[in-house]
């Protein structure tokens, strides 16, 4: 698992430069905590890409734009997974 963590780590590094437009990823508060999630931009290109290779194939560019968004996913559920771990281990249970 600690292996696991490091590399996912490292890749982090290169989250920004993954990312493949401005504003792809947005904040979002959820139970107090802070989220990230894909931009509706993004959800719907997503949903375009996925609709055409129900009927086409998908051409090399969309095929490497579906795989960057399939890490960005993998990098954001990470991330989201950090942060609500430290946020509730961090709270105290008053008694």
């Amino acid at each position: 698992m600690k292996s696991t963590t490091m590399l996912l780590l490292q890749q982090l590094e290169n989250l920004r430069d993954t990312l493949p437009i401005e504003g792809s990823v947005r904040i979002e508060l959820v139970e107090g905590i802070p989220m990230f999630r894909a931009s509706t931009t993004v959800k719907n290109r997503i949903e375009e890409l996925l609709e055409k290779q129900q009927t086409l194939p998908m051409n090399p560019d969309e095929e490497q734009e579906m795989n960057l968004y399939e890490e960005i996913d993998d990098y954001l559920s990470f991330v989201n997974r950090t942060i609500r771990n430290l946020f509730f281990g961090q709270i105290q249970p008053t008694v």
